[in-house]
């Protein structure tokens, strides 16, 4: 049998422990997993393109357990009725390949992350840092909230959105949270005092969300909506200025901010600046760039961290997802038992 958490428990779950602290368990969970990077199989995601988004498959292995999440991009889905982004994944067994966990991962990844953003935050930002500027309020941005304020106790934000209903939402949302809001009027006038930038906009067009101008010395960018080929949102002069920061190389010069550059444009990879192998933030006055598109590793913490957590709670089921006859051999012998006769 194998474990199931479906979209009522995942919801139920969250609500009952609160999105912030499961943040923080993730993140955790990532700290462990970015600490044995070295130990996992890789692989940029599976992408299958159209001309209405992307599907993706990301696998990854600790030769332990295998990894994998279902995932699409479609930026057209709000207008439509539909979310942008919906996704699902599988934790299973190396040893006889039986899935021992399936999860919505919808949920899931918001979370996941707002963790890894977090998580790499404290690895790059200025520790001073107390003010957060955040260029879309879409179906991510409540969850980069609450793990900035976990990470480094911010709760003053100063935000901008071309879609004026997504700032209310997101104000309506996070005002009752004890956050204290500033709509501004653009993306320039809310990065002014902002000590961590974090953008999540969901145009698949390669756009300009913050010009080179507006980035000040000491900044943290967050940059976590340029995922796929053909969709940026940083001003490109701002990477040749700043220190950046990527998740998997390979993956991120296809999709990342940095896939206009040179196949040598220098980056450094997270886990190594974890493992004192590379330095993190340079200087008080230095910019950093998390060039964040998302690794199949992240989605391996978080359904680890899942998993744990739901293990004989009443938000986990059990289902009868694969077939197990009583002798291995014979598989016809299941469905043979309700032929009909005759």
């Amino acid at each position: 049998m194998t474990s199931f958490v479906d979209v009522r428990n995942m919801v139920g779950w969250v609500a009952a422990n609160g999105p912030e602290r499961i943040i923080a368990g993730i993140m955790e969970y990532l700290e462990q997993d970015f600490a044995r990077w070295e130990s996992f199989d890789k692989t940029p995601r599976v992408a299958s393109h159209t001309p209405f988004g992307v599907i993706e498959l990301m696998p990854t292995s600790d030769h332990e357990s295998y990894a994998f999440k279902y995932v699409n991009g479609h930026p057209s889905n709000p207008a439509r009725g539909y979310q942008t982004v919906t996704a699902f994944g599988v934790l299973a067994d190396v040893h006889n390949g039986y899935p021992t966990f399936l999860a919505e991962m919808t949920v899931l990844t918001a979370l996941r992350t707002a963790a890894t953003s977090a998580f790499a935050a404290k690895l790059l930002a200025r520790p001073d840092s107390r003010v957060m500027a955040m260029i879309g309020t879409g179906s991510q941005a409540e969850f980069q909230a609450l793990a900035f304020r976990h990470a480094f106790g911010i709760t003053t934000l100063r935000v901008f959105d071309v879609d004026p209903d997504a700032i209310a939402k997101f104000v309506r949302n996070m005002l009752p949270l004890g956050f204290e809001i500033e709509v501004a009027g653009s993306a320039a006038e809310a990065l002014e005092g902002a000590d961590i930038v974090t953008t999540c906009t969901a145009d698949k067009a390669r756009a300009t969300v913050v010009a080179d101008e507006w980035v000040r010395p000491g900044m943290h960018l967050n940059a976590i909506g340029g995922d796929c080929p053909g969709k940026t949102e940083l001003d490109p002069a701002i990477l040749d200025r700043a220190d950046v920061f990527v998740e998997y190389t390979p993956q991120t010069r296809i999709e990342g901010e940095i896939q206009a550059k040179a196949a040598d444009f220098p980056v450094t990879e997270l886990w190594e600046v974890l493992a004192g192998r590379e330095p993190g933030r340079a200087s008080a006055e230095a910019i950093t760039v998390f060039d964040s598109v998302g690794f199949a590793i992240e989605d391996f913490s978080a359904l680890r961290y899942a998993r744990d957590q739901v293990a004989g709670t009443r938000y986990e089921q059990r289902i009868d997802l694969v077939a197990d006859p009583d002798d291995p051999k014979d598989l016809f012998g299941l469905v043979g038992a309700y032929s009909p006769v005759g």
